[in-house]
């Protein structure tokens, strides 16, 4: 063997001139895909394991060949391992190193395999790891709302449509709101497992190999249900890069949506919650600020995050079968999109650990803006055998003498409302008090406290 053998290129027996430099540079991604020396490690582990079954290689190749897997891995675990760009990508140099371990005996390794479908099987494993770790991550968020709701049933606020005085509701129904978003987010994630779950290994360049390799066994080994039906499909496919993808950016629409609604809350304007000085920053001008710069950061980095999403499906929409050098950003775009994310899930469980509403300003804004109008349109129905419609004009006209004489319904005397309506009776004045408006809502999912405590409890049991 000569000296310098294993320090070039594999494909140097065909391409005779070296590689532009510039060529080098674009051309490798170890940079980027060394985070995945541990799955391309277990799949070269599970691979190696098959090919002695099927008798290709024999016992003693096998045991060598995992031997020095096992020693690279723990090199590249304790930072003691070279990564070098002229090796372009993890596969290479994981199998250059390898050969300085074990000698010849390391050419087995690639039998019956390509960097194509290894590197699809290592993505995948990885992309099986990381969706664990994100249910994880939104299952701490959910237990966080869920602690913070349960401290705030009772807390009165007004509900908003077009930021307008809606209906009032609890602050804990309100929070409640967002535990589904990410109840849907963790669903989301789990059904990717479905095409996640089929083993890309074996495929090999595009068109499978002419080895008797078991599919199957390298399937169970690495934790897949089954192969791949369609080897061209296999080493081409990123739909579920795109599922990935897309689950993070719904996620990051979740967070992006909460951050605004507690940007507006503790607004100077609203004033409704107040942020520790742990989760605000100051100014470098005006003394007295104190800005809710975590929040913009968890509203910014969705336009990221949908960024990467639309990147990736600009590179897949003129691909023809099968593979090409443009399929390479992948790993790069899901790396950046995932960190980014995680990262947001633990700002925001952060941010709301360290928020406190204030209630005294919630119930006085809730108790402002004619809020239990429906309320009273919904009394007229049930009592005088109104139409909803013609109840809701007649509460109109009702609305409009309260503002006409700066008066709250609350504050209407049954004689004024009498004027109106002759058939009301004194039991319709507890129709304008906020606690009763709330409970009242007492269908599934609505508002009322007793619905509340018994959400928050199957909540509970999902995460």
């Amino acid at each position: 063997m000569a000296k310098n053998k294993n320090n070039k290129t594999i494909w140097s027996a065909r391409i005779k001139k070296n590689t532009s430099s510039l060529f080098k540079k674009i051309g490798s991604s170890i940079d980027v895909d060394k985070r995945l020396y541990k799955e391309d490690i277990a799949g070269s582990i599970a691979h190696v394991e098959m090919l002695f079954k099927q008798k290709i290689i024999s016992f003693k190749i096998k045991n060598k060949i995992i031997y020095g897997l096992i020693k690279i891995k723990n090199e590249i675990s304790k930072n003691k391992f070279e990564f070098k760009k002229e090796f372009e990508d993890i596969h290479i140099n994981i199998e250059k190193r390898l050969f300085q371990i074990i000698g010849e005996d390391a050419g087995y390794i690639h039998t019956a395999r390509s960097r194509n479908d290894q590197i699809v099987t290592d993505f995948k494993i990885w992309i099986k790891s990381a969706t664990k770790d994100m249910d994880s991550n939104l299952n701490k968020i959910i237990r966080t709302i869920l602690k913070v709701s349960e401290k705030n049933i009772y807390t009165v606020m007004p509900g908003f449509t077009h930021l307008k005085n809606a209906q009032a509701i609890s602050l804990s129904h309100y929070l409640l709101a967002y535990v589904e978003m990410f109840l849907r987010d963790k669903k989301r994630f789990s059904n990717n497992m479905i095409n996640l779950n089929e083993n890309p290994l074996g495929a090999s360049a595009l068109a499978g190999t002419s080895f008797n390799i078991d599919r199957n066994y390298t399937s169970k080994k690495l934790g897949f249900k089954n192969p791949t039906g369609n080897s061209i499909d296999t080493v081409s496919d990123r739909d579920f890069v795109l599922d990935y993808l897309y689950s993070c950016s719904v996620c990051s629409m979740h967070i992006s949506r909460i951050a605004e609604e507690l940007i507006i809350w503790s607004s100077d304007a609203y004033g409704l919650i107040k942020l520790s000085d742990k989760v605000v920053t100051g100014s470098s001008v005006m003394p007295q600020k104190k800005n809710p710069d975590t929040l913009e950061y968890l509203r910014g980095k969705s336009g990221q995050i949908y960024g990467n999403l639309f990147s990736m499906l600009t590179i897949l929409k003129g691909l023809p079968l099968s593979y090409f050098k443009d399929l390479q950003d992948d790993k790069e775009i899901v790396f950046k999109t995932n960190d980014t994310l995680v990262n947001c899930l633990k700002i925001l469980d952060e941010i709301l650990n360290n928020f406190s509403p204030d209630k005294k300003k919630m119930l006085e804004l809730a108790n402002s803006g004619y809020i239990t109008a429906t309320d009273l349109a919904d009394y007229l129905v049930k009592n005088y055998s109104m139409s909803f419609r013609s109840a809701y004009q007649k509460t109109a006209l009702i609305v409009n003498f309260a503002e006409k004489n700066k008066k709250k319904l609350d504050d209407l005397k049954l004689a004024e409302l009498k004027k109106i309506e002759p058939r009301l009776k004194e039991d319709v004045l507890k129709v304008f008090n906020i606690t009763n408006s709330i409970n009242s809502k007492k269908s599934y999912g609505g508002t009322a406290f007793d619905n509340i405590k018994k959400m928050i409890i199957k909540y509970k049991k999902q995460t």
